[in-house]
């Protein structure tokens, strides 16, 4: 009761409610711009977290995602250009509901469902969260393994790409990690007797560059290829909504379940909780052939998936240390650079901290109904932002980023650098967060694998000799046999003639 008493006096503090505002409409802005991402807005902002306290540094982090998250269905329903990879799974079926006039009505279920779907995730983050961290704490090096590889197994598995290229950026991420100091030896590995790089790929500045630059990179190139936003007028938004929810109630316990679930899975994430939500939601619709023709039924699904991910994705980053999307791996980023070590711990050291994190998430979730609201009726004119002036003001922002991260040109060089990889990979379908997460998980794997070797005296049996250990181990074993198994059944490509 103390600590929670004391996470009310954090949140509520002028300074972290100021915070908070302006977060909120930040994050709406990023995520009404078309290629402006939730990640992107969260990577923009660890350099200003960077001077603030850990509750308004965390505050704005979790409030400017959610607000983008929403704010993402706005250009898919009004352009057909998804602001987020978030809301890609249903922009096509929104966009048809706008030119069949239904924008109203879209643009309110998207809005009031986003809200509630959040609520969810929020209510589980806050009843399981506890509950795993007081099992973790128990831990020993032979489970933070096995977690280790189902995270990094998780995030490929559970990629849209092709697994192959999926892999190859995962084993990338993982060879970016080993550069720096050994961890059991103390010798130096692929420094290049550069002293920047003694203590490793600088993880921010890389995070800017995979997510804010590449991106600045595709804006940039798609310049002239401007859309033509809807002259439909934007009215009572929420008119029938209460009828939808009476009719579709069980699409949005489906959707908000499938997203938590999914969300609460190391490496997947909002976007592809969405995706399974509206493939599930036609999969088991009564009129699967009305969808893609603007049907509200897949939308209930999918943006209740999506906004309830978001929350559940904090679930394994808080308790093990282990992201559940590419947001959370920023925010372990930034908790690291606060001195909350992400873990088991972190609830008996700073618990008014962590509750200060689910009263936000409760909070963000409350005035994004309001700024949602504002944001849909001045949606026309955001969208009209010349994005030719917008884009070279980011990419200011992260070269002060990356340079205030490490006091010198290596964070901007490396950003920049990690930028054109970026940039490089997704133009070729290489994903980039398997390798944001092998650069977050390479160390714990390589120091929890080296620690239970010498507990273990070389005998790999030991790895499966405590009761969770070895059903974390079988269930990851398990997963890489049917991952081979597809593989061999999908036989050989044939080389092309």
């Amino acid at each position: 009761m103390d600590a929670l008493l004391q996470a009310f006096g954090l949140v509520f503090d002028p300074f972290v409610l100021g915070v908070i505002g302006v977060s909120a409409l930040f994050g709406m802005f990023v995520g009404a711009m078309p290629g402006l991402t939730a990640t992107m807005a969260t990577a923009l902002l660890v350099p200003v977290t960077f001077f603030m306290p850990p509750v308004p540094a965390l505050g704005a982090i979790v409030t400017a995602t959610a607000m983008a998250i929403f704010a993402g269905d706005i250009p898919g329903a009004m352009l057909r250009m998804p602001g987020t990879p978030a809301s890609a799974a249903y922009a096509d079926e929104s966009y048809a509901m706008t030119q069949k006039g239904q924008l109203n009505l879209c643009m309110g279920v998207n809005l009031v469902f986003s809200v509630a779907g959040g609520m969810i995730g929020v209510a589980v983050l806050i009843a399981f969260a506890p509950l795993l961290a007081e099992v973790a704490i128990n831990f020993s090096s032979y489970e933070y393994f096995w977690l280790a590889c189902l995270g990094l197994t998780c995030a490929v598995f559970m990629s849209n790409a092709d697994p192959v290229k999926g892999f190859l950026s995962l084993f990338f991420g993982l060879l970016l990690a080993t550069v720096g100091i050994d961890p059991a030896a103390g010798f130096p590995r692929f420094t290049f007797d550069n002293v920047d790089l003694m203590g490793g790929v600088n993880f921010v500045a890389t995070m800017i560059g995979m997510f804010a630059v590449s991106e600045l990179m595709r804006g940039a190139v798609s310049l002239d290829q401007d859309a033509k936003v809807v002259v439909q007028a934007v009215g009572n938004i929420f008119k029938g909504v209460g009828g939808v929810f009476r009719r579709y109630w069980l699409n949005f316990l489906r959707g908000s379940a499938i997203g938590t679930a999914i969300g609460a899975l190391p490496g997947a994430g909002a976007d592809i909780a969405a995706w399974i939500s509206y493939a599930m939601s036609k999969r088991f619709s009564k009129q699967p052939e009305k969808f893609g023709t603007g049907e509200v039924e897949g939308i209930v699904d999918a943006t209740s998936a999506n906004n309830s991910a978001l929350a559940s994705a904090w679930i394994p980053a808080l308790v093990f240390g282990i992201p559940g999307d590419s947001i959370t791996a920023i925010v372990i980023g930034v908790l690291y650079m606060k001195g909350m070590n992400p873990g088991p711990t972190v609830f008996q050291e700073n618990p008014q901290l962590i509750y200060a994190v689910f009263l936000i998430f409760i909070l963000a979730n409350i005035i994004m109904l309001p700024l949602g609201w504002a944001a849909i009726k001045s949606a026309r004119q955001i969208l009209r932002a010349p994005r030719n002036m917008l884009l070279p003001v980011i990419l200011l922002f992260c070269l002060v980023g990356s340079f205030a991260m490490t006091n010198s040109l290596y964070g901007v060089v490396l950003m920049l650098a990690m930028g054109i990889l970026g940039w490089v990979m997704e133009e070729h379908g290489i994903p980039v967060a398997p390798l944001i997460l092998g650069l977050v998980l390479g160390e714990m794997l390589e120091q929890t694998f080296v620690q239970s070797m010498i507990k273990a005296d070389g005998h790999w049996l030991e790895f499966f000799s405590r009761p969770i250990a070895g059903t974390l181990g079988v269930v990851t074993l398990g997963i890489w046999l049917v991952m081979l198994g597809r593989g061999f059944r999908r036989g050989p490509v044939a080389a092309p003639a």
